[in-house]
């Protein structure tokens, strides 16, 4: 077995000098440099003193993985053509760099996150003496390398001239691996005064012996990746060695990749977000990696579907990371316009079933396909029976609750799926799958539950009418009326009878009301808030019993039980209910509890919704 890499010892001082010259550059996806003063101090001291500061990772330049790139902060445009991406490293190199090789000051900041601009001094007899943390021997000192004093009026050590350097005995790392040229220079001053410098001299010499010395010296371990790294690898590298921040994700590495081929992915992809976030709010949470993986999905099935017609071995259908990377700039442009068109398209669909807002969303990660299959049918799904297969196919999934996790490989089943579905073929997998446990209905408490939130938007989908207004809760009123879900039997009231949240705050007693609504029927018992409705004030006239009566079934609400104030009654008739309009949504049968096996043991969904709260 050949490994993909080597390793091998670099000098410091050629690294600084592959750096200057622009031979070895960051990626463009590498986030800024960050390291404030402490940290660049703690660094040159454990190089003073010769010990370990870890390895470097570069790939080779001059394979088929090519990215956009950019120097090292702080040094000039490269003079010469890149030979390796520096993929680990960024921190300390930018640090040795720019407080070692260049005289430009160092732009870091304070611990206190304060942006600052310092250059570097090894004081020579702290740097000397035994006793004294080397740490402590290295001077931070302002632009003007002048350290002041009383609020700036006092000069406290002043090192703005080579003369005052050498009478200070302050030696600048910014000159470190030109350090021969100041020592010259310094002794040329000493011998003008040498009866009175003597001593500098020895201390120079000495440091130039025990501190310079170890920086001339000094290698650093390198990782070198071989030019036929793939750019999976590349990325599985950045998920390995960025511990310690963000992690990289697909978007950035594809937006170096296309940015060497002069395409600016991030502004595209900025215009594009701003055009569908503007005007569609339930869009608000879209994350560029999955426009990417939807494009990758239109890209990779047409590919497939190509090597059918060639008699080909087809390739998967994927929207992985690696395919991601797979995507060629040709292919973006081709499908970005679709796939937006898709999003557009998508969330009107949304607004059909009720879907206003990205909270209420149920999975923003089922966007994804439902998007790209919007994009390959175009103005067909607006054809009601492709409609209808649409709806059936998204409730699927989501009182289904299939797009927690593994949703890849469900992505890509969908969009092979439902166009030959729609056409005569067989269902797609999400719908085959799909099932939903009548006694699930008990555990849906929480909105983090995609389930929970496709009950709300369900119940205003099949016709719920506000309790006061009776108004239908279309877009208008949704957002101007402040529509949410709440209870119906107030929580006020269950605790003072002694029903547990766990029984009072499942969907089963919830239903959409708007907000001033709900403040009107205020923490009491159903039949008080019913009589309210009904005798009217004021400011709200009376509702007609009859058509109180129809507000309330368009809940899936029958009166009755809330006139008795029969909470139990009320909870066993519900769940009937809206187990009917679920299976009516998903175009089958629900699973009875009854038909649960007695051994069957209940999952905990509102303990596991509660983590997910928590983290």
């Amino acid at each position: 077995m050949t490994t993909s890499f080597q390793t091998n010892p670099y000098k410091l001082s050629d690294l600084m000098r592959e750096c200057d010259e622009g031979k070895l550059q960051l990626p463009d996806f590498q986030r800024g440099w960050v390291w404030d003063q402490d940290r660049i101090t703690d660094l040159l001291a454990s190089i003073s003193e010769g010990f370990p500061v870890g390895a470097l990772m570069t790939l080779d330049a001059s394979g088929e993985v090519s990215f956009a790139v950019r120097p090292v902060e702080g040094a000039p445009s490269p003079a010469k053509e890149i030979e390796a991406y520096l993929l680990d490293g960024q921190q300390r190199m930018t640090s040795l760099y720019q407080s070692t090789y260049t005289t430009v000051p160092v732009s870091t900041q304070t611990v206190k996150k304060r942006p600052i601009k310092l250059h570097f001094y090894f004081d020579i007899r702290a740097a000397l003496d035994p006793d004294v943390p080397r740490s402590e021997a290295i001077v931070p000192v302002p632009e003007d390398r002048i350290i002041r004093k009383n609020f700036g009026r006092d000069v406290k050590l002043d090192l703005s001239t080579e003369e005052n350097e050498f009478e200070h005995l302050h030696f600048p790392i910014d000159r470190m691996f030109s350090a021969q040229d100041w020592q010259t220079n310094a002794i040329d001053w000493i011998y003008k005064e040498l009866d009175q410098r003597s001593d500098h001299l020895k201390l120079i010499n000495a440091f130039m012996q025990g501190v310079v010395r170890n920086f001339d010296q000094y290698q650093v371990p390198v990782i070198k990746l071989g030019k036929d790294t793939s750019r999976a690898a590349v990325c599985l590298v950045f998920e390995k060695v960025n511990t310690g921040g963000k992690p990289l994700d697909a978007f950035e590495l594809v937006t170096a990749m296309y940015a060497a081929e002069e395409f600016h992915l991030r502004d595209d992809w900025k215009e594009r977000r701003k055009r569908l976030v503007s005007t569609q709010p339930v869009l608000d949470k879209i994350e560029p990696v999955e426009f990417l993986q939807a494009i990758s999905l239109l890209h990779t099935k047409e590919v497939r579907e190509a090597a059918i017609a060639d008699g080909k071995e087809p390739p998967a259908i994927s929207a992985t990371r690696n395919s991601l990377l797979q995507v060629p700039l040709s292919a973006y442009q081709k499908f970005a316009p679709k796939v937006e068109a898709g999003y557009i398209a998508a969330a009107k669909f949304l607004h059909s079933l009720k879907i206003f807002k990205a909270r209420d969303l149920p999975y923003q990660t089922q966007l994804v396909p439902l998007a790209a299959i919007l994009a390959e049918l175009g103005n067909t799904w607006e054809n009601d029976a492709v409609r209808q297969k649409l709806a059936q196919w998204y409730w699927c999934g989501v009182l289904g609750e299939l797009y927690g996790s593994a949703v890849e490989s469900r992505f890509a089943l969908d969009i092979r799926d439902f166009k030959t579905w729609v056409t005569g073929g067989a269902e797609p997998q999400t719908v085959q799958r799909a099932s939903f446990e009548e006694r699930r209905l008990r555990t849906l408490r929480s909105r983090l539950s995609a389930a929970y939130k496709g009950v709300h938007a369900l119940l205003m989908k099949c016709g719920a009418e506000d309790f006061k207004s009776g108004q239908p809760y279309d877009q208008a009123v949704f957002f101007d009326e402040n529509v949410d879900i709440h209870h119906i039997f107030p929580q006020a009231w269950c605790k003072s009878v002694g029903i547990g949240p766990e029984i009072y705050n499942s969907i089963v007693n919830k239903t959409p009301i708007a907000s001033g609504t709900n403040r009107m029927l205020g923490g009491v018992v159903p039949s008080s808030y019913l009589g309210r409705l009904t005798k009217g004030n004021d400011s709200n006239p009376a509702i007609a019993p009859d058509r109180l009566t129809s507000i309330l079934e368009s809940h899936e609400i029958e009166e009755s039980y809330l006139h008795a104030d029969d909470f139990e009654g009320f909870m066993d008739d519900r769940r009937r209910r809206l187990l009917a309009i679920i299976e009516s949504a998903m175009g089958k049968e629900a699973l009875r509890e009854a038909e649960v096996p007695s051994d069957h043991e209940e999952e905990d969904y509102y303990a596991e919704e509660e983590r997910e709260a928590a983290e």
